[in-house]
């Protein structure tokens, strides 16, 4: 792996990790840092990790795993340990079925100091709460799971998410999500390093309501053609919103791209 932006290190910086080998862990982790305001007293930083093919494809035949690489979930598995919370969409967690994130040894010092759990809470996003509580996100967790939806909801399926041990918290007047109230609800809880894989609608809900500061985007060096929305889907911005670059990485023609809201 190498770095192609920012380039090169100052005279008195630790030395650049070598292009010609696989960045370890702390590397990544050091890279990938989320800045130094979040933490318990500080703002959230709402960080989004998506993966798009040349032809901007957010998935293939269904599922992110045909678009990636190891570096790739490599990188996945550092920007999940950095995480208080990781925010996901309820269609996303069927398709990619997901389970609870794990404690890793490497990361639990790192964890430990900065005051987190020994792993990530996943908070999923539904309106309609038809989700399978008897599946380990519910039963296994380390963490209880979480269940972000709208006032709205359906009171049996709540009542059946918290008998599973989830936590439910409601953070919207309607049938969804208010995405910045979401994001205020996780903060009250002290998760303000805030990690969203999606999907797509959900990543255009976090946009639209501006309460994403940075968007983490592997670029895979391929081309799907087919239907599959952008990583983001939903209502037009009215005026573009407009990010920085932060840093890009390279290996095996991956680009590993980082952007900070201006």
């Amino acid at each position: 792996m190498r770095r192609l932006f920012p380039p090169g290190t100052a005279a008195d910086a630790a030395p650049e990790p070598s292009a010609d080998r696989e960045w370890d862990l702390d590397e990544l982790a050091d890279a990938y840092a989320y800045p130094g305001t979040t933490g318990a007293s500080g703002r959230p930083w709402l960080r989004a990790n998506m993966v798009s093919s040349l032809d901007g494809a957010a998935h293939h035949d269904g599922r992110s795993q045909p678009l990636s690489s190891d570096a790739d979930m490599r990188i996945f598995g550092v920007l999940r340990a950095l995480a208080d919370v990781v925010v996901v969409g309820a269609e996303t967690v069927r398709q990619e079925g997901y389970r609870p994130a794990r404690a890793r040894k490497a990361f639990a010092e790192r964890r430990a100091a900065l005051g987190q759990a020994p792993a990530p809470v996943i908070a999923v996003v539904t309106a309609s709460l038809a989700l399978d509580f008897s599946s380990p996100l519910f039963t296994e967790p380390l963490v209880p799971t979480i269940v972000l939806t709208g006032a709205a909801h359906h009171a049996a399926r709540a009542d059946e998410a918290r008998a599973a041990g989830a936590d439910v918290i409601v953070a919207g007047d309607g049938e969804g999500i208010d995405a910045a109230r979401a994001v205020r609800a996780l903060a009250e809880r002290g998760h303000t390093r805030l990690l969203t894989e999606g999907g797509p609608r959900l990543l255009g809900q976090f946009a639209c309501s501006g309460v994403l500061d940075e968007l983490c985007l592997t670029v895979a060096p391929v081309v799907t053609v087919g239907a599959a929305p952008r990583i983001m889907d939903g209502h037009a911005i009215a005026d573009p919103e407009r990010f920085g670059l932060a840093s890009v990485l390279e290996e095996s023609g991956f680009l590993f791209t980082r952007y900070r809201r201006i």
